[in-house]
């Protein structure tokens, strides 16, 4: 399968949910076209509802469905559908404990030539933190449209992380998910790669670098950030007693930082961040990753210069 981004998954999971009778509806804030769920539109109008630019309106149109017995998904770009509508998603969706979906797109840093503005490095943070609210990060369009499943099959808030950058295939169709779940990729017995996301590729190169030079990497497949699958993490940690985490957004609040209030709790272990530390720029995305160290080679030499000082 060529490389697709996450994104392309959205709305054609929502027209097959709908095929397959789930009560599915989007509202979206004037992006239809961008986020996908223009499909749904046109294979289902009354299913479809635009909010224009009014994020926070978006979100209280959905929250009214979701009282009608809705399963209510909401679309914008990444930085609009969480950080203009915050307010909306904690006090009204989360607090009543609404069936509403969270489901933006144009996430991280490699939407890119966008710049700093629409590159979204503080979403995973603000959902993460909210009570009820579920999060999930998928890794390449397989994954994502396991994630849209998932969420229209959760009862609750739940957040689903997307993107616009065509990302490889991570995944054949025999993959599985499930909320709450990691998948160990490649095994190994010198360090652990927590990786979600665009990353989760980019972890799977640097392991096969690494592995040239004598350095065995396991990768875990990070995708449910909350709830985390505490289990896999832990004995992950056990064997290789040292953890590398990587996201293509803010180190503070994200998956790493899940990660690490985990270990600290039950296991304490060495750690390093991978991920962003401020503000993006504008370039195109691939550029960026390699730029802010977030691409295989920058893992890579995270990973060795971490085994390295750990071992001194």
């Amino acid at each position: 399968m060529a490389n697709r981004a996450t994104r392309e998954a959205f709305g054609e999971t929502l027209v097959e949910l709908v095929d397959e009778g789930m009560n599915v509806v989007a509202v979206d804030a004037d992006l239809a076209g961008s986020t996908t769920t223009g499909k749904l539109a046109a294979a289902y109008p009354e299913r479809a509802f635009d909010a224009g630019i009014a994020e926070q309106n978006m979100v209280t149109v959905a929250a009214g469905l979701s009282l009608t017995g809705r399963i209510a998904f909401t679309a914008s770009f990444a930085v609009f559908g969480t950080g203009r509508c915050y307010d909306q998603i904690r006090n009204t969706v989360c607090d009543a404990d609404l069936n509403v979906k969270i489901c933006p797109t144009h996430a991280g840093v490699t939407v890119g030539e966008d710049g700093a503005t629409h590159q979204m490095l503080e979403d995973i943070t603000l959902m993460r933190v909210l009570p009820g609210m579920r999060v999930l990060v998928p890794a390449d369009y397989r994954a994502a449209k396991a994630a849209i499943r998932i969420a229209a099959q959760t009862p609750g808030p739940l957040y689903v992380r997307m993107g616009r950058h065509k990302v490889p295939e991570v995944y054949d169709e025999s993959a599985s998910f499930s909320l709450g779940g990691a998948n160990v990729l490649r095994e190994g017995t010198d360090v652990t790669i927590c990786a979600c996301g665009v990353e989760v590729a980019h972890a799977l190169r640097a392991a096969e670098g690494l592995a040239e030079r004598g350095i065995s990497a396991e990768v875990i497949d990070v995708y449910s950030v909350k709830p985390l699958d505490e289990a896999t993490i832990l004995a992950s940690a056990r064997k290789t007693g040292r953890v590398v985490t990587c996201e293509e957004h803010m180190v503070y609040g994200g998956m790493g930082s899940a990660v690490a209030e985990l270990l600290a709790e039950r296991l304490p272990t060495p750690m390093r961040f991978v991920g962003m530390r401020g503000f993006g720029t504008s370039a195109p995305g691939d550029e960026l990753l390699v730029h802010f160290g977030l691409d295989h080679t920058g893992i890579s030499r995270a990973v060795e210069e971490f085994l390295a000082s750990s071992a001194s």
